[in-house]
This record gives C-alpha cells, sequence and structure tokens, in this order.
C-alpha cells in the first residue's frame, strides 16, 4: 500500500549532479557480497581524512593534494599509473558514492604505491561542465575514474584519447545523439541497484512499529528510481508474503521525474548535496508517522540522518555502503541495517586490469549474480533481529537465482506487479 501525503514544505532544491547514498563500508552483505574497506563519512558530510580536491571550472588539477594532505606527485615511477577521479557535487569525501570508488583507488595504490591519485569535482552541477571536466584533465593521466550518470556523455573523449583508460561508473556511454554506445577504452559498470533497494524495502516492512515506511532520493535518475522501485518492491514483497503490513508514504510535493518525463512518485530532493532539503523531508516523513527511511541521495541523505537522530525510536537504512558508524548519538546507534553496491572493489579490479596490461572495455551491468549486491548482515554493524535476517537471506537468494526480479526504471517490471511477487 501506498500513501501520497500533500503537505506543503519548504527548501531549497538545487539540483547537484551525482548518484549515491551515504556511509562506510565493513563486513559482509547478504548473498556473498562483501563491502570493501572505507573511511566513514560524517553526518555534515565529511569523510575521514577529508580528502581535497582540485577544482574543474574549467582548469586542470593541477596542485591539487591527496586525502592524505600531501600534493600529488605529477609523475609516477615505473609502469605505476597516474589516476583521476572526477566527481561532481559533494566531492570524495560525500561519506558515500564517489567516496566509496575513491577508496576502491585508494586500495590499489596501498598495494601499488608509486600510483597516485587526483581528485577532481567539477563544482557546476550539470552534465555538460561535467564532460568538460573530463576533457580538461585527460592529457595528464593513464586513467580517469568517472562517478556518476552525468558522465555518459565522455564517449568521443575517450575515442580521441585512446590510450587513456576510463571506469565509468553507474552509466554506460552514450553517443551525441544518447544511444549506448561501446568504447574500447570505457569500462562502464552499472549496478543493479534494485536489488539493494529490495533488501531494503524487506528490512523496512519487517522491523517497523509504526507500520509506515519511506524512501527519500536525491535526483530520478535511473540509478535512484532503481532504488527507489526496488524499495517498494521489497516492501511489497514483505506484505505479501513475509506477514508484514507496512504503508509506503510519500509527500506530492516532493514527487520526482524520470529521465524520460515520467512521474514516479517517491520522496526526492532533486538534489544530491542538499543537506537542508534532506532535513525537511526526513522530518516530514516523521511527523507522518514513519519510522524507517531509506535513503539514497548522497550528501543529501545526511539531513535525512540528521532528522532521524533527532527524532524517538525512527531508524534509518543506509545505502550503497555500511553507514552504521554515520548512525552513532548518545541515545543509540539509528542505522537499521545499509543496502549495498559494490563498488570500490570493481573500481580496483579494473585498476589492476590495466595495470597487468589486461584491461577490457564493454559496458557489464552487476547485481547479487557476481556479488556486487546486497545487504549488511554482520553482527555489530546493523540491529536487524534474527528472523528477519533469515527472511531476508532467503529472499535474496530468490533475487540472485532470478527467481525474484525486483522492479527498475527500465526493466519493464513494476513494484506492484514484478516477477516473484
Amino acid at each position: 500500500m501506498k500513501k501520497v501525503i500533500s503537505v506543503l514544505l519548504t527548501g531549497i532544491m538545487s539540483a547537484v549532479l551525482i548518484a549515491g547514498c551515504a556511509g562506510t563500508p565493513e563486513g559482509a552483505a547478504a548473498g556473498g557480497a562483501v563491502a570493501g574497506d572505507a573511511a566513514a563519512g560524517g553526518a555534515e558530510g565529511g569523510g575521514a581524512g577529508d580528502a581535497a580536491e582540485a577544482s574543474a571550472d574549467g582548469g586542470t588539477a593541477e596542485g591539487a593534494e591527496s586525502a592524505e594532505g600531501g600534493t600529488v606527485a605529477a609523475a609516477p615511477a615505473g609502469d605505476a599509473l597516474k589516476i583521476a577521479i572526477v566527481s561532481s557535487g559533494s566531492g570524495v569525501d560525500d561519506g558515500s558514492f564517489a567516496q566509496n570508488n575513491y577508496n576502491g583507488i585508494q586500495a590499489f595504490i596501498k598495494e601499488n604505491p608509486n600510483s597516485t591519485v587526483t581528485p577532481v569535482k567539477e563544482e557546476n552541477g550539470d552534465v555538460a561542465a561535467a564532460v568538460q571536466a573530463v576533457a580538461d584533465i585527460v592529457a595528464d593521466y593513464d586513467a580517469i575514474v568517472c562517478c556518476g550518470f552525468q558522465f555518459a556523455g565522455i564517449t568521443s573523449i575517450a575515442q580521441e584519447n585512446p590510450n587513456v583508460k576510463f571506469i565509468l561508473v553507474d552509466t554506460y556511454p552514450t553517443d551525441e545523439e544518447g544511444n549506448e554506445a561501446e568504447v574500447d577504452n570505457i569500462y562502464a559498470m552499472s549496478f543493479k541497484e534494485q536489488e539493494g533497494g529490495f533488501c531494503a524495502g524487506l528490512a523496512a516492512a519487517l522491523e517497523t512499529k509504526s507500520g509506515k515506511v519511506a524512501v527519500v532520493n536525491g535526483i530520478a535518475y535511473p540509478t535512484n528510481v532503481n532504488y527507489q522501485y526496488g524499495f517498494e518492491s521489497g516492501v511489497n514483497y514483505a506484505n505479501k508474503h513475509l506477514g508484514a503490513k507496512a504503508e509506503l508514504v510519500e509527500l506530492a510535493s516532493y514527487a520526482g521525474t524520470d529521465v524520460n518525463g515520467k512521474n514516479v512518485g517517491g520522496n526526492y530532493a532533486n538534489s544530491f548535496g542538499d543537506e537542508a532539503t534532506g532535513k525537511v523531508i526526513g522530518e516530514a516523513l516523521i511527523k507522518e508517522g514513519v519510522d524507517m527511511i531509506f535513503t539514497a541521495a548522497g550528501a543529501t541523505g545526511n539531513g535525512v540522518l540528521t532528522a532521524v537522530k533527532e527524532a524517538k525510536d525512527v531508524y534509518y537504512i543506509g545505502c550503497d555502503v555500511d553507514q552504521y558508524d554515520d548512525g552513532e548519538r548518545s541515545e543509540g546507534n539509528v542505522i537499521m541495517t545499509s543496502a549495498l553496491k559494490i563498488m570500490d572493489k570493481n573500481v580496483e579490479k579494473q585498476l589492476n586490469e590495466i595495470k597487468n596490461g589486461t584491461f577490457k572495455g564493454g559496458n557489464y551491468l552487476l547485481g547479487a549474480d557476481t556479488d556486487s549486491t546486497g545487504y549488511v548482515s554482520a553482527d555489530g554493524r546493523q540491529q536487524l533481529k534474527a528472523e528477519t535476517i533469515k527472511a531476508m537471506d532467503e529472499a535474496f537468494a530468490k533475487v540472485k537465482s532470478g527467481e525474484i526480479i525486483p522492479a527498475a526504471n527500465f526493466n519493464g517490471e513494476d513494484p506492484e506487479s514484478f516477477t516473484g511477487l
């Protein structure tokens, strides 16, 4: 059941382009997915190390600092890689999406200490500026990691620079007409976010005490709608098959519009970097009686998390990475569990392929079958009841086998009538 509420809410709706959620990956996920090591990001959007980034406002990353505060080397020695990571909005210390990708690079550098990384943050927040940020630095690096849907247009840049290897996260490259393309020097990975969202929906529906649950998103890009639809699928599955009685709550004034102009409902802040609006939405949902909130909204989610921390008997479900450390407060942790998207390990793997000369471009969709999605079930990193974990593991095994196919933005499934429901 879905409840849409018309509420007059105020907030700044800035459209900062990035995709993701928030937190720190530690511990094992159900279905065999294991979150990689990472530094925790705080509720204010900061991350351990406070990685300084080069501005991409028409310039290059010259003079950028590393996460440890030192100046990035101009040229690595021998066969080491000179790497750049380009992100938008909240940057690589967002405690979530971009930071998880950055952690994959850091893991590679730990094993290959002559390699270097320069974080580059595109400040303007639009697709053209994101692509230009890559064009501005392409001549200076061996490998460039591009974080988010807004970098799909790097196709021609890659084709014009065949010796540079690109790792494109959360989208596939497109040609000038917007059609999906495959490029020899771009490894593009997208994820079945709906699978992690499905786990979040199961957890919310099985653990709610008020009977009201919600999902908060950033911008209605396909990756974010996937999380939303997956969450709704999980709630509906738990209601039908697992004895739950959870109601999905939506605020009509924050309904999302996807890339095809379709109203997808939900609770969208229209930004991945607006903590103030995130807090407004969180408070409004809590006022409506919601006690389980799943958030896929990048740094905007930090505002939702603040609202949860200031409330009583309300829990937050993290996204992309393990957010448990971000949920600490004097009255006890507010993180119920976290949905996982294993980006860091996949980024690290591709950097090793580049180093070893075995890199192969292509477009890849990663999910439970490659241990690239899941949820946090490790002791001490979640607060789920044992019976909830058992039910979630059994349902997720069906996702992994294909018996259950949670709805996504463009997979032909619907949250109200998906395969396996």
